[in-house]
């Protein structure tokens, strides 16, 4: 019999709040993390994007540690593992991973020329320093593909419970603003000129975010209200950034998680899509979810109140869709005005109550890559 897998714990350090309670408390009030930023240090021009304020997390960070040798992004991933860990008094044995997940990582070390900082960029590097800081004794688990590596992350750890290597996986995911980052997505001419506007007819690409997120997976239910009951992945093999036209890895990937959560397209509430507001990626997310009989789904994009937080994104909006789930409440895809794809889709524009047994969460990113994850709320 294969084994059940749950979501104990969770948190997030996003710039609308250092836990849960706080981000989803902005959510229901509309508030957007999206700001206009005048930064010569990470773009010549002004722009929009989600930064958490530096001054917040070192003054947070100063109640846990006053060891100066971290860099922002570890002490934005140690902020938000540091609760659940202390929380649920897990003994971090043989028996107990540690899975981190991101995009970028560390990349801003680079500015700097020397030996050190060339290897404090290691994704590696990264990831050991945040076990170290912890005490984990297993060999940390990185996890890096493009934009779906948070919800990535969910199906290895799903896959390690499952295979029995270890009963708990705690899972950190997390990107920042840079840079490296801005520059890239403005070579595209993927950057938005005013906040992101996901699925709409007037979106003109995405907004960037940073946030970390973190959550305990087990074997055992413990204080679970989240089961993780179906997983897949797919890579479309189409282009380095653009996505296949017709969805076909978005599809077979939450066609693969229904088929192993054992459910049909009829009994998912809700989604919780990529929506990056580009005009391929909506347009291709619309496309699988029509082909899948989704389309009158409920389904929104948090990207309007993050931005991309590119590898944190995932695990970010997991969090943020557990709250849906366990408040019964469906959260408005901010931004979205006017439907701005070819197929129709049922795009959440207000909060409202609604029935949350099962939600799907996607994510699709440069490279072709697709995950698709299926929760069920437990009675």
């Amino acid at each position: 019999m294969t084994r059940e897998v749950y979501i104990n714990e969770t948190n997030c350090i996003t710039p609308l709040g250092f836990d849960v309670e706080t981000n989803i408390d902005s959510i229901v009030r509309g508030e957007s993390g999206i700001q206009l930023h005048e930064d010569l240090s990470l773009m010549p021009m002004p722009f929009y994007a989600s930064i958490i304020n530096d001054e917040k997390i070192n003054s947070a960070f100063e109640k846990i540690s006053t060891d100066g040798n971290y860099s922002r992004l570890e002490k934005m991933m140690i902020l938000a593992l540091e609760p659940i860990i202390k929380k649920p008094q897990i003994e971090l044995n043989s028996k107990t991973a540690f899975i981190l997940s991101t995009t970028k990582g560390n990349v801003t070390a680079l500015k700097n020329t020397s030996e050190e900082s060339f290897n404090n960029a290691h994704l590696d590097v990264l990831a050991q320093n945040i076990s170290d800081f912890f005490g984990f004794k297993t060999q940390p688990i990185v996890v890096s593909n493009a934009c779906v590596s948070g919800i990535l992350a969910i199906s290895v750890a799903k896959r390690i419970i499952q295979s029995e290597l270890c009963d708990d996986v705690f899972v950190i995911a997390g990107d920042e603003v840079s840079e490296f980052v801005l520059s890239g997505f403005n070579a595209f001419q993927a950057m938005s000129d005013l906040p992101c506007k996901p699925y709409s007819k007037n979106r003109t690409g995405v907004s960037l975010g940073e946030a970390t997120a973190a959550v305990l997976v087990s074997a055992e239910a413990k204080n679970a209200k989240i089961k993780v009951i179906g997983d897949s992945s797919i890579n479309d093999a189409n282009h380095i950034s653009g996505p296949s036209r017709t969805g076909e890895g978005l599809f077979r990937s939450i066609q693969n998680a229904m088929k192993e959560a054992q459910i049909n397209s009829d009994q998912i509430d809700y989604i919780s899509a990529h929506g990056t507001a580009t005009p391929f990626n909506d347009e291709m997310e619309a496309i699988a979810l029509n082909r899948l009989d989704l389309q009158n789904v409920p389904v929104n994009s948090l990207k309007g109140f993050y931005g991309h937080t590119l590898g944190a994104s995932g695990l970010l909006e997991t969090v943020i869709a557990i709250e849906s789930a366990n408040q019964n409440m469906l959260f408005e895809s901010k931004g979205f005005d006017e439907i701005g794809v070819s197929e129709t889709i049922n795009v959440i524009e207000k909060n409202e109550e609604a029935t949350i047994n099962y939600f799907l969460k996607t994510a699709s990113g440069f490279g072709g890559c697709n995950t698709a994850v299926i929760f069920e709320k437990i009675k």
